[in-house]
């Protein structure tokens, strides 16, 4: 093989997995019972094999979209708050954190299943997600934009109990409607 063959053996791959995290995200997402491995591969448009080649177990699936989305909110954080006001960033943020809770949803039972049997060190995410949203609040702390008197923890409870009631994609506008009320009691007086 070639170097250009290699680096497009490798291009594939790539836009391959991609493909295929982006569409098991989807389906998780999407809710109801978990999707099969069969189906996530149909949907992204290659063989099944291509899948396992990938990921060779379900909980390898999951655990790759898992970590995809906490790195998203982690580094989504820091990038938002270089597009907008501190405020801003926050209720995108919290939108954020309600896609990652609907797609959590979707692939429940294996994720319960490894935070169970430690391959999913949940303590470490909880941690990781607290710290995002720490930076955002320090910055809306020192823009005056957000009351001092909210911690972190604060914010994340805020918004489990936001998404347990109004799931983003079955609820979308009452999910909308109480981040706005969050938000309000969040701006500093």
């Amino acid at each position: 093989m070639t170097g250009a063959e290699g680096r497009r053996a490798r291009s594939d791959a790539s836009r391959n997995r991609d493909q295929l995290l982006a569409v098991a995200t989807r389906l998780f997402a999407a809710g109801g019972t978990e999707p099969s491995m069969r189906a996530i591969a149909q949907e992204a448009g290659v063989g099944i094999a291509t899948l396992y080649r990938h990921f060779p177990t379900r909980e390898s699936l999951v655990d790759a979209v898992y970590q995809d989305q906490v790195t998203r909110l982690t580094e989504g954080a820091r990038e938002l708050l270089t597009q907008m006001s501190p405020a801003a960033a926050l209720r995108r943020w919290a939108e954020l954190f309600g896609e990652w809770i609907a797609t959590k949803n979707g692939m429940l039972d294996t994720l319960l299943a490894m935070i169970e049997s430690g391959e999913i060190a949940h303590a470490r995410t909880q941690a990781e997600l607290f710290a995002a949203i720490g930076d955002i609040l320090e910055v809306g702390w020192t823009a005056g934009e957000i009351r001092t008197d909210v911690t972190a923890e604060d914010i994340a409870a805020a918004l489990i109990g936001i998404f347990t009631v109004a799931h983003p994609h079955q609820h979308e506008q009452r999910a909308a409607r109480l981040l706005d009320v969050l938000m309000d009691g969040l701006r500093s007086i």
